[in-house]
């Protein structure tokens, strides 16, 4: 298999994760202004870009493992990385690689957004729960005022009985 294949579906892999990175930042952007209604569709354009990249990391593993048996190489590690070390000064070796870095920038990116979409959705859970432990009262303040004063001085025994 040509490592041309292989670059091909890394151009794929980062097609879908660019996609990502824009979905992530819709969510940020609905999270922000409080749209939850809105974000049910976001969250299912999400499910199908993740769909598609399971299928597209699967098909660049097989491509991968198709150019080592190719090239008669063994290795424990069938990774890019060790691709990259083992061929030649070449122009398709530089656009591999060129393809691997922008991938992996993709990738450090989506997480950044993705931790910055959960810090927002952690911080709302919290002025929601602050919230609504604002507006339950406490067992103190059920009542209104001081039941010591209307409560008679019985035993808890009858001693009449």
């Amino acid at each position: 298999m040509p490592v041309a294949t292989i670059i091909q579906s890394l151009q794929n892999l980062i097609h879908i994760h660019a996609s990502l990175i824009d979905v992530s930042q819709q969510k940020t952007s609905v999270i922000k202004e409080g749209l939850i209604d809105k974000l049910q569709p976001i969250l299912s354009q999400e499910r199908q870009a993740v769909q598609m990249l399971e299928k597209a990391e699967g098909k660049r593993q097989q491509a991968v493992e198709q150019w080592y048996k190719d090239n008669h190489l063994t290795s424990d590690t069938m990774t890019i990385t060790h691709m990259l070390d083992i061929l030649a000064p070449s122009e398709e070796r530089h656009q591999l690689e060129e393809a691997t870095t922008e991938l992996t920038h993709l990738l450090t990116e989506l997480k950044r957004q993705e931790q910055l979409n959960h810090a927002l959705i952690q911080q709302s859970m919290q002025f929601v729960q602050m919230s609504l432990d604002m507006m339950q009262p406490t067992i103190k303040n059920m009542n209104y005022g001081d039941q010591n004063k209307h409560q008679s001085k019985r035993s808890v025994f009858d001693s009449k009985a």
